[in-house]
């Protein structure tokens, strides 16, 4: 879908096939449609475009007025040079996550609500997460925390980190239940500020949540030669690995929904 880029018109299909996918996995828009349409702003602050967030609920059997808002990113960095960007891991890998999380809750009730949200412009500056957040379509005091998936489909070691139990250490419990489940090695860190470009704090869509004081987790594997290179291919995926990845972050959401976080 040339790299995904929402300054470029064949964006067009990437957000009918995400809108697509919303409603085949069994989500329900939260509101009329699944759209929630913002305004990019342009790097260099010339013109701006329209972005489109999408945003789908399963409703929880036991505390529905309590939300989870589970996220990735659809866009990637289109064309430069001639070149597709076509991120396939960054974040084509997290986004299909995000399918996949809602067909198995659709059939596996949660207690709380789900909120699923496909966003759009985090190359251009989490802006998509930063609109969400600062429009939230539910009381904030309701939502328990962000989980926040951003390239997961490969490793050369087998490891997918959960990121965030450092500022949040009430979540650590429920993630060193579903450690105990993961189908990859599942590690928590990269969250200290201590460790510079290695704090993950805010590398991703969950930055904007933390800046609102909203937990997070964030799942996701270390850079890779292919991070935002034209290399960056479903060739390059490791399948073995990305579907133990996604089992492993839905272990992980069980754990959270059961947990008694307030």
């Amino acid at each position: 879908m040339e790299g995904r880029s929402p300054t470029q018109p064949s964006i067009a299909k990437a957000r009918e096939y995400v809108k697509r996918r919303f409603a085949e996995s069994g989500l329900t828009p939260l509101g009329s449609v699944f759209e929630q349409p913002f305004e990019i702003k342009r790097r260099g602050g010339i013109g701006t475009t329209t972005g489109i967030n999408y945003v789908g609920l399963i409703k929880g059997s036991k505390f529905p007025e309590k939300h989870i808002v589970i996220t990735a990113h659809y866009d990637h960095v289109g064309i430069r040079d001639g070149k597709i960007y076509n991120g396939a891991d960054d974040n084509a890998s997290g986004t299909s996550a995000l399918f996949a999380l809602a067909s198995y809750f659709k059939k596996n009730h949660p207690d709380h609500s789900l909120i699923f949200v496909a966003f759009d412009a985090e190359e251009m500056g989490l802006q998509g997460a930063r609109h969400f957040v600062g429009s939230l379509p539910v009381p904030k005091e309701s939502i328990l925390l962000n989980v926040n998936m951003d390239m997961l489909s490969r490793n050369d070691k087998g490891e997918l980190y959960a990121a965030g139990t450092f500022h949040y250490p009430h979540l650590r419990p429920a993630l060193e239940k579903a450690q105990k489940k993961a189908k990859v090695k599942l590690l928590i860190g990269h969250d200290d500020p201590k460790l510079g470009r290695d704090d993950w704090t805010n590398q991703s869509d969950h930055g904007a949540f933390n800046a609102a004081k909203i937990p997070f987790i964030y799942f996701g594997v270390e850079d890779h030669a292919d991070y935002h290179r034209p290399t960056d291919d479903f060739a390059n995926i490791q399948p073995e690995f990305y579907v133990g990845a996604v089992e492993t972050v839905i272990e992980a959401v069980k754990e959270l929904d059961k947990a008694k976080i307030k």
